[in-house]
Parts: structure tokens; C-alpha cells; sequence
């Protein structure tokens, strides 16, 4: 399709791009000098309005079709924050900011919609509005709630929402996509065990927090196995344990334990929030320990919409020639979900080659994979806002 002719004359450019914000990340929200740069570049492109600070740091494009005749208007999304990882890839576009690194890909992300959005402004083959969204902190900010809150919808008017995001181990280029569930709702819990501290050798005289801690964190993980429904899924994970003191004979007044709930279903979410609650608790009690918790809700399930999900198939279809519909869906959690709360769409994957996995010290992103995922973003907009013959 010309799309993709197109995006491999600007492959190069765009690799320049996708390797400077490579060299530069930036966390959450303090993503500065990428929001500035991805501004100065849609406005180079001649977008018709670019505005920044959308949700504190993100960048909202506005092209404008050939036409307008049904008031159509679509959004694009690209994350731009990177995560506090010590790269070790080796690459000559590695990281110059110590202990922060594009381990995620939203670098490639990023310059892929510019890709896309200099496309769009070039040729304005659409019927309608694109929108092209530029958001931060993705990393366990909410920079899209931020975003959602600061008016991105009734403000630009967005109809439907589309996403993508690489995934290492798929070829490079190719895309996969689910209808329905496609990635986790992402929740934290905190428990603080209280008990009776003490001198080791005199367990008797104490209430062991360790040993209760211990307890909690063994039967935590019977909630998934025998209070959620089989054949639906569900994780729990203690990943953090912190007691009051770091001596070898002493028993610990306090314990703290941090973990993290992961669902695809709304009611498998309720029944981990009070599941967590109830064991805890409970064992504490048995023990004469106290437990109290706390459970935060984080990201919602990210859900794509059976029509949008078709279309945006259809599109990486033609861009690649099939694509894998059957995806597996994901238990780690991505704040597209608050935007495909608001308004219909879809999220698909594009395939990243043999490197190593996200959030991974080593992990790079595959350069090649630019013409596809500017092509599929730029084929959304043409598709579903075509110009009438």
C-alpha cells in the first residue's frame, strides 16, 4: 500500500528521532524536553493546532482532513515516558541520563505517530479530524487519566481511540490484537503486620510478625487458586518484605508487605480486593496479630470493542498481510484503558524481533518495526475516515 512506501523514505528520519528521545529519556511526567521536542516537530509538520501541558505534560495534535462532511474524529496514542532502569543494551543511541532508560519502547512509540502524523499533515487523504495524543507517565503514573481529566475528550471531540504498543518475540513488523480483555487491571495492596516484638531466643515471649507474615503471603495465593473461578484469571504477588529491623536475634514489632492484584474481569477484581483483606486479617487474628490493609485500585482493565477491534485488524491486515487475532491478553497493566473507558477502540501489538523483554536492562527497540506501526496508525485515520469518491 503506498502508506507503507511512504514511511520507508522516512525511515531514516524517523530513526533519528526515535534514537534522540532513545539517548534522552525522562520519567512519568518531568518528560520536558521530549513533549518539546514532539511539539516543535508537529508544528514543523504543519499540524493545525498543537497544544501542550494536556494532563500536565502531554502534547494533543490536530490535523485536519481534506474534508468534513460527518464530523468525524479519531485519536491516536503514543506514550513517551521511559522507566528507572540502568541500560546495558551497549547501543551507540544508549541512554546519557544515569539509571533511566527507554526500556518499555515508548521511544519508538512515540516517533512512530510522529511518523504518522507528518504523513497525515502531507497528504490530508482523510474525512474528518485526526487527533494525535502524546502522553506521560504511562509507567504507573496515570498519565492518561491525567490526560482524560483534563478534558482530552470533549475538548477535541475524540469519537473512537486507538493504541499500539511492540512486543519482543513476535517478527518484527507483524501485529496481533484480542477482542475484549486485552491487558490487566493493575492493582497494589499494602499490609502492616503488628505483633510483639522480642529477643529471638524467647519466641514464646513474642508475637512473631515474621512467622505471621509468612503465613499471610502462602495463603494470599490460595485466593486464586480456591476462591476465583478456574477458568478465568487472576494473580497475586507479595513482592516487597520490610520488617523493622535488620538484626539476626531480634523478632520484629512490625512487618510490612507490598504486592500487587491482577485481573481481567470486573467481579475477579472485587474478589481479590476482599479476599486480600479477609486472609490477611484473619490469620493475623489467629496468630494475635494485627493486619491492616490497604488496596488501591490502579489501572482498569484495558478492554477493546468488538467493531473497533475488527477495523483496527483489517487495517494491520493490509499493512502486513495477516495478523495474529487470537492474542493472548496480558496481566501487566496499560493506562490506554482509561481512554478506552470513555470512548470505543482498540489496542494492538506490533511485533519488536528477538530482543529482550520490556523492562529489561537489555531491551531495544527494533527500528524496522517503523514503517508498519506508522503506517497502521496512519491506515486507522484513512480507513475509518475515508474520502467519499
Amino acid at each position: 500500500m503506498p502508506v507503507k512506501n511512504r514511511f520507508a523514505e522516512l525511515l531514516p528520519e524517523i530513526t533519528a528521532w526515535r534514537r534522540d528521545f532513545h539517548e534522552n529519556p525522562e520519567l512519568l511526567y518531568e518528560v520536558h524536553r521530549t513533549a518539546g521536542k514532539v511539539a516543535e516537530l508537529l508544528r514543523s509538520f504543519g499540524v493545525d493546532e498543537v497544544t501542550e501541558g494536556v494532563g500536565r505534560t502531554g502534547v494533543v495534535g490536530v490535523i485536519r482532513g481534506r474534508s468534513d462532511s460527518a464530523g468525524r474524529v479519531i485519536g491516536l496514542r503514543a506514550d513517551m515516558d521511559a522507566l528507572p532502569i540502568r541500560e546495558i543494551t551497549g547501543a551507540e543511541y544508549a541512554s546519557k541520563t544515569p539509571g533511566v532508560m527507554h526500556a518499555c519502547g515508548h521511544d519508538g512509540h512515540t516517533a512512530m505517530l510522529l511518523g504518522a502524523a507528518k504523513y497525515l499533515a502531507e497528504t490530508r487523504n482523510f474525512d474528518g479530524t485526526a487527533v494525535v495524543i502524546f502522553q506521560p507517565a504511562e509507567e504507573g503514573g496515570g498519565g492518561g487519566l491525567a490526560m482524560v481529566e483534563d478534558g482530552l475528550v470533549s475538548r477535541w471531540g475524540i469519537q473512537e481511540f486507538y493504541g499500539m504498543h511492540n512486543m519482543p518475540g513476535y517478527p518484527t513488523g507483524s501485529f496481533a490484537i484480542r477482542e475484549g480483555a486485552m491487558m490487566a487491571a493493575a492493582d497494589q495492596f499494602d499490609i502492616v503486620v503488628t505483633g510483639k516484638g522480642g529477643h529471638a531466643a524467647k519466641p514464646h515471649e513474642t508475637i512473631d510478625t515474621t512467622l505471621v507474615s509468612a503465613q499471610i503471603i502462602v495463603a494470599l495465593q490460595s485466593i486464586v487458586s480456591r476462591n476465583i473461578d478456574p477458568l478465568k484469571n487472576a494473580v497475586v504477588s507479595v513482592c516487597v518484605v520490610e520488617t523493622d529491623s535488620k538484626a539476626h536475634n531480634v523478632i520484629p514489632q512490625v512487618v510490612k508487605l507490598k504486592g500487587t492484584a491482577r485481573s481481567l474481569d470486573p467481579d475477579v477484581r472485587d474478589q481479590l480486593e476482599e479476599g486480600i483483606a479477609r486472609v490477611a486479617e484473619n490469620i493475623a487474628a489467629a496468630f494475635g496479630a494485627k493486619a491492616d490493609v490497604q488496596y488501591e485500585r490502579g489501572y482498569p482493565v484495558t478492554m477493546n470493542h468488538p467493531e473497533q477491534t475488527g477495523f483496527a485488524a483489517e487495517v494491520a491486515r493490509q499493512v502486513a498481510g495477516a495478523v495474529n487475532l487470537d492474542m493472548q491478553p496480558m496481566m501487566g497493566g496499560e493506562d490506554f484503558s482509561y481512554m478506552l473507558n470513555e470512548r470505543p477502540g482498540a489496542y494492538i501489538f506490533v511485533g519488536n524481533g528477538d530482543t529482550a523483554m520490556v523492562h529489561h536492562p537489555a531491551y531495544d527497540f527494533d527500528d524496522n518495526a517503523i514503517p508498519a506501526g506508522s503506517s497502521w496508525y496512519a491506515g486507522m485515520v484513512e480507513a475509518r475516515m475515508p474520502v467519499s469518491a
